[in-house]
C-alpha cells in the first residue's frame, strides 16, 4: 500500500486546525487504498496550535507534528516537513483550506496513471482578494519571469503532490534562503498543473501582510535571478557615458559663449539624481552580499523544540 505524507505548516492556526482535520478525514475516507500521514509543522505558534496538535496525535496516530523553537517562516516549515516525511508520495498544503484537500484523489490518480512526477496547483481567479494585492502579485510573476531563467507559473500555490524522487531532489538544495516555488521549478521533473478558483480562508486571519509578501518576493528575485546586478552595471555604464557627453558639451559651450556662473540649481539636481542611482545600485549589490553572508554562516534552517516522535519515545521509556 502506497503512503502519502501531507505536510501542513501552521502558525497560530488554532481556529483552522479542527476544520482542516475534519475535511482531511473526509478525503482520506475516499482513498482507502492509500495510507496517510498528516505531518503538521508548528512554526513557533503563540496560541493553542501546539496543544491541538498534541491532542490530534493522541487521538489519531496518522497525525504527527514538529514544533519549532521560534518562528522560522513557512519556507523552513516546508523544508522540515520534507525532511521528516515518510511517504512514497509527499503533498504540501496550507491549513486554512485555501488549498482544497478534495483535489488530492485526482492528483494521486494522475501520478499513478500518467507520466508525471508532480501535480501542482494554481489559482485561475483571485476573486475575493484585495485588488492592490492581486495587482502586486501578478506584477511579481511577470517581473520574475522576465529576469529569471526559472519560469514560475502565475498564481502557483505551494499545494502539490510529488513523487519521492522529486522530494529527494528538493532536499538536496539545502540553501538557507529558500523560495520553494522557484526550487520546485528549478529541480525540473515533469509537472502537471491543475487550476481551481480562489477559495477564502476557512477560519482565522492571513499571516501574510503586504510587507511580508514584499520581502518574500525579494527572496524569489535574488534567489533565482542575477539580472538586478547586471542592471546596476548597465545603469553605471549609461551614466558614465552621459557624464562624458556632458563634460564635452560644457567644454564646447565654454569655448563658444564663455563661462557664466548660472546653472547651479540644475547642477545640484543632477548631483542628487546621480547619487541616488549610485545608492540604489549599491543597495542591489548589498542584497546579494547579505544572502551570501547568511549562506556562509551555515546556520540551521530550523530548530526543533518538540515533536510527536520525541513524545512517543518518552512514552515508551515510561512504559518499560
Amino acid at each position: 500500500m502506497n503512503k502519502i505524507s501531507v505536510i501542513v505548516p501552521c502558525f497560530n492556526e488554532e481556529e483552522a486546525l479542527p476544520v482542516y482535520y475534519r475535511e482531511m478525514i473526509r478525503v482520506m475516507r475516499k482513498m482507502p487504498e492509500v495510507e496517510f500521514e498528516l505531518l503538521f509543522v508548528d512554526d513557533g505558534s503563540t496560541d493553542r496550535t501546539l496543544e491541538i496538535l498534541r491532542n490530534l496525535h493522541e487521538t489519531d496516530a496518522r497525525c504527527r507534528y514538529l514544533s519549532f523553537s521560534r518562528n522560522f517562516g513557512k519556507e523552513a516549515a516546508l523544508y522540515a516537513g520534507l525532511q521528516n516525511a515518510q511517504g512514497d508520495y509527499v503533498a504540501t498544503m496550507d491549513v486554512d483550506l485555501q488549498d482544497p484537500p478534495g483535489l488530492l484523489p485526482e492528483m494521486y490518480r494522475i501520478l499513478k496513471e500518467e507520466p508525471y512526477d508532480s501535480v501542482a496547483t494554481r489559482r485561475s481567479t483571485r476573486t475575493g482578494e484585495p485588488k492592490v494585492r492581486s495587482f502586486l502579485s501578478e506584477s511579481f510573476y511577470k517581473l520574475i519571469n522576465c529576469i529569471s531563467k526559472t519560469e514560475i507559473v502565475s498564481g502557483a500555490r505551494d499545494y502539490r503532490l510529488m513523487k519521492r524522487k522529486m522530494v529527494d531532489a528538493v532536499l538536496g538544495m539545502s540553501e538557507y534562503n529558500r523560495f520553494s516555488k522557484g526550487i520546485f521549478e528549478w529541480v525540473g521533473f515533469r509537472t502537471k498543473w491543475l487550476e481551481f478558483q480562489n477559495v477564502g480562508r476557512c477560519a482565522g486571519e492571513t499571516k501574510w501582510s503586504v510587507k511580508k509578501l514584499f520581502f518574500y518576493s525579494l527572496e524569489g528575485i535574488t534567489g533565482f535571478s542575477v539580472a538586478p546586478l547586471s542592471l546596476a552595471s548597465v545603469i553605471g555604464i549609461i551614466f558614465c557615458v552621459l557624464a562624458f557627453l556632458m563634460v564635452m558639451a560644457i567644454i564646447v559651450r565654454t569655448l563658444i559663449w564663455g563661462d557664466p556662473v548660472s546653472g547651479w540649481p540644475s547642477l545640484a539636481c543632477i548631483i542628487f539624481f546621480v547619487s541616488g542611482i549610485q545608492l540604489f545600485c549599491t543597495g542591489i549589490v548589498g542584497q546579494y552580499l547579505s544572502k551570501t553572508y547568511l549562506e556562509t554562516k551555515h546556520r540551521p534552517i530550523f530548530i526543533l523544540k518538540d515533536s510527536s516522535e520525541e513524545k512517543r519515545e518518552t512514552h515508551e521509556k515510561v512504559s518499560v
